[in-house]
Parts: C-alpha cells; sequence; structure tokens
C-alpha cells in the first residue's frame, strides 16, 4: 500500500438525486463551497436531474449511494419480492432484514439483483464512478459487503466509504474492523475515518469547525446531507434534519478558511493509490456471507 496522506479530507453530501432541494445544494456548495464529492441514489425521484447537475460538474465526484433500506428500489416489486413492499420502497427493519441477508440464501439472491442493478443504473449514466457507500451505513454488514465486493469489481468499484467515527457506539467496533480488513485484502481504498454519524442531520458550521479543529491525521470523509429551504421534511425519517442549515456551513467562508491547506477532494483523488496491485486470487473477493 502507499504511504498515507498526513491529513487530508473528503468533503461528501449524501442521497443526491432524492429531492431537487438535494440536488440544488449539492450544486451550490460544490460551486460556491467546500464539497467535493456526492453519493447518488440511482431509483430516487431527482435521479435524472441529479444526473444533469453531475455532468455540467466535471470536478464534482460523484459515488454510489446503494439504497437497501427506507428508500425505493430499482427493480420491481415483482423482481424483488422478498425484499420490498408492494410500493417498491424498502423497509427500515434493518436488524431483520440483516439476519434474512445473512441465512435466508432466496433472500440474498434477491439482494444480489438488486444490488446488481443498482451499479448498472449508475453505470448508465456515464459518470466515473468514485466510491460507493450505503444508505444507513447498511454496508457495513458482512453479507452486502461480500455483494458490493464481489459485484461492483465489474464496474470499476475501487473505493468504499469506511464509516468508523470515534464516537460510534461500541457495539460497531468489530463489524469496522472486519470490513477494514477485508478492504485491504480486496484492494478496495477507503478513508480512514468519517465525521457525520453522531451529528447525523446537524453538521451545521459550529460542527464541522469543532471537527477540523480537531481533525486527526490519515484521510476523513465529512459527510452531511445538505437541502435548499423548503415545505415539509425530505422524508418521514429526516424530520429533525437541519438541511439548510448544512448547506450554510458548506458554503461558510470560515469552513473554507478552516479548511485552507488540507488537500481535498473525492475518494480517488484522495486516498485513489491505496488499492494495492493484488494478486488475482486476492482481487476476486469472496461473494460468501
Amino acid at each position: 500500500m502507499a504511504a498515507r496522506a498526513e491529513r487530508a479530507l473528503i468533503v461528501t453530501a449524501d442521497d443526491f438525486g432524492l429531492d431537487a432541494r438535494v440536488n440544488a445544494a449539492v450544486e451550490r456548495a460544490h460551486r460556491d463551497g467546500v464539497l467535493t464529492s456526492a453519493s447518488l441514489m440511482v431509483a430516487a425521484p431527482a435521479a435524472h436531474d441529479a444526473v444533469e447537475r453531475a455532468r455540467r460538474l466535471p470536478s464534482l465526484r460523484v459515488g454510489l449511494h446503494l439504497v437497501l433500506a427506507d428508500g425505493p428500489a430499482t427493480l420491481s416489486a415483482a423482481e424483488i419480492p422478498a425484499l420490498v413492499g408492494p410500493d417498491g420502497r424498502f423497509g427500515d427493519a434493518m436488524v431483520r432484514d440483516g439476519f434474512r441477508f445473512f441465512f435466508l440464501p432466496a433472500v440474498r439472491a434477491q439482494l444480489a439483483r438488486e444490488i446488481r442493478a443498482q451499479f448498472e443504473a449508475f453505470a448508465a449514466t456515464g459518470l466515473e464512478l468514485d466510491h460507493v457507500n450505503a444508505h444507513k451505513h447498511f454496508h457495513v454488514h458482512p453479507t452486502v459487503l461480500s455483494l458490493i465486493l464481489s459485484i461492483g469489481r465489474e464496474y470499476g468499484l475501487r473505493a468504499i466509504r469506511l464509516p468508523f467515527e470515534a464516537q460510534a457506539p461500541w457495539w460497531l467496533a468489530p463489524w469496522i474492523g472486519l470490513m477494514r480488513a477485508r478492504l485491504a485484502r480486496a484492494g478496495i481504498a477507503h478513508n480512514d475515518y468519517v465525521v457525520g454519524i453522531a451529528s447525523t442531520g446537524g453538521m451545521d458550521e459550529a460542527a464541522i469547525l469543532d471537527a477540523l479543529a480537531r481533525l486527526p491525521e490519515g484521510i476523513g470523509e465529512i459527510y452531511c446531507h445538505p437541502a435548499e429551504a423548503g415545505e415539509g421534511p425530505l422524508t418521514a425519517s429526516m424530520r429533525e434534519y437541519r438541511h439548510a442549515d448544512e448547506l450554510a456551513a458548506l458554503i461558510s467562508p470560515r469552513v473554507a478558511a478552516a479548511m485552507a491547506g488540507i488537500a481535498r477532494g473525492g475518494f480517488m483523488d484522495v486516498c485513489g493509490t491505496r488499492v494495492a496491485r493484488l494478486p488475482a486470487e486476492a482481487q476476486r473477493e469472496s461473494g460468501n456471507p
């Protein structure tokens, strides 16, 4: 592996494509602020608008935000009935679904088809795949990660978000450790840590400035959920999110000044050199859970 950068940052907006308000905020935060990347929901209502904006912003790095919980699927309900309701949406019972992914081969086969469909939809945009992560960090699940690694190789997968945060719950540590080891074995680039889990929906100027004041060495990712102000929450699970405050933080001169001198970009800009040239056997990460 190449030596890590002393300090570098990826500043990401999740849920790109969820709503036109999100897309407009992503464009503004990249043009006028510190945002360097965005994670695209390929089956979300405003995905087409997001792709059109991304094509106008060649310096914006775009990745795939896999939706396997609390959102719309790419395939129809008839194709993946074990995963979604009649409305074609995933539920939010992630613990239950995690057990089903692991123990039920028929469910796992449908999950593989949906993950492939989302990679396929991203490829059809013509955008370069900078990174992959999953809505609500579901890619920490070992079965989901296995499928991402085995399927993603065919679509240019080179980097994955490692959702490690110092304030994360203690029980998450073993899963993060396992994930880190599997990414290393597979030769997949990743960040060292994230900022945003503990303050999800509240990554305002104060939160980002505080994080920057305590920034450790290594490659970090600050991720957030910006959107322009509007009527009502974007989704039921985002009632408490302060999207407009997060947008304001991303275009804040104080935040820009605090990031001065820190290398920034997308995943492949700041940690792409970590991708190891491994033997073919190691690069074929097992698809087993």
